[in-house]
């Protein structure tokens, strides 16, 4: 439970830079629809899709990716780009969800490998 806990939390800390970081590179309208509709969705898939494929799925990534999302809207968009925070979550589920298949059948090929 301890590894999960620490996994879930460095996984995190790679959102909260994304969502962080990228925003401020900002400048204007295109940029911001940029990083809110390209990079961010995409980086959250890969990174969920990592956390799923090394620790399969929990439910609790996804939900903690929108609570960590949140804050950005109101420090970095406004209160229009709401519609982000399911978005997110449900992107950061899929992802988990690809990871967390690719976990099972590598741990399911492993495991038909030492039964031979």
């Amino acid at each position: 439970m301890k590894k999960s806990v620490e996994s879930i939390i460095i996984f995190l800390l790679i959102n909260i830079a994304l969502f962080y970081i990228f925003p401020s590179l900002i400048v204007d309208t295109g940029s911001a629809m940029i990083v809110l509709l390209a990079i961010l969705p995409l980086t959250c898939l890969f990174v969920a899709a990592i956390y799923g494929s090394l620790n399969s799925f929990h439910i609790s990534y996804p939900l903690l990716v929108v609570l960590v999302f949140t804050p950005a809207i109101w420090i970095f968009f406004n209160e229009s780009a709401w519609v982000y925070i399911p978005t997110y979550g449900a992107i950061a589920l899929i992802g988990n969800l690809i990871g967390a298949g690719i976990y099972k059948s590598r741990n399911h090929k492993a495991q038909g490998d030492r039964s031979q």
